[in-house]
């Protein structure tokens, strides 16, 4: 996985973040355009296209839904544009939210707002400690289907509550 691999790190769903910090700030030193501005147009266009890429690489790879989706991309287990059928149980939890933030839409009532963010949060929490010693114990050289379709399901799982935290927020209107 080429991002991880220019950043001289393991490949991980939750890496390091200071080392991925202080890896950028090397990596943008040692590729950044101004030091070849006497090269030749070849290298200035090498230099500009590794500059991109370690920036790209660094907004993957310090945000945790950006990075999921890059691991899971790369592993071939997400296309892109992909419409992931979530688990019925799940689908039918939202049904129940989705009624009651309508409700509180029309009523525009500010406290069972806040009670209904309160419940998506703790849900996406939930979650999370879920799929936590999964994230954790995550190793690229034993990867195997099963572990791959509950890391993707927690990605679209996280995907529909943060959408549904926007909504709340004003950002669904």
């Amino acid at each position: 996985m080429y991002y991880f691999e220019l950043y001289q790190i393991p490949v991980s769903f939750l890496p390091d973040i200071s080392s991925i910090k202080k890896q950028y700030f090397v990596l943008s030193k040692q590729y950044h355009p101004d030091f070849y501005s006497n090269t030749s147009p070849e290298k200035q266009a090498e230099i500009l296209a590794l500059s991109t890429q370690v920036n790209k690489a660094y907004a993957v790879l310090t945000d945790m839904d950006k990075r999921m989706r890059y691991i899971l991309m790369e592993a071939g287990y997400l296309q892109e544009e992909e419409k992931f059928i979530l688990p019925q149980d799940f689908l039918m939890e939202m049904m129940d939210i989705n009624e009651k933030l309508m409700e509180v839409q029309m009523d525009g009532d500010k406290d069972a707002s806040a009670a209904i963010k309160n419940v998506i949060t703790q849900l996406e929490e939930s979650l999370y400690q879920e799929i936590l010693p999964t994230l954790q114990n995550f190793d690229i050289n034993t990867i195997n289907e099963a572990t791959m379709l509950s890391i993707k399901t927690y990605y679209f799982k996280r995907k529909y509550l943060l959408r549904l935290l926007e909504q709340v927020d004003g950002g669904g209107e």
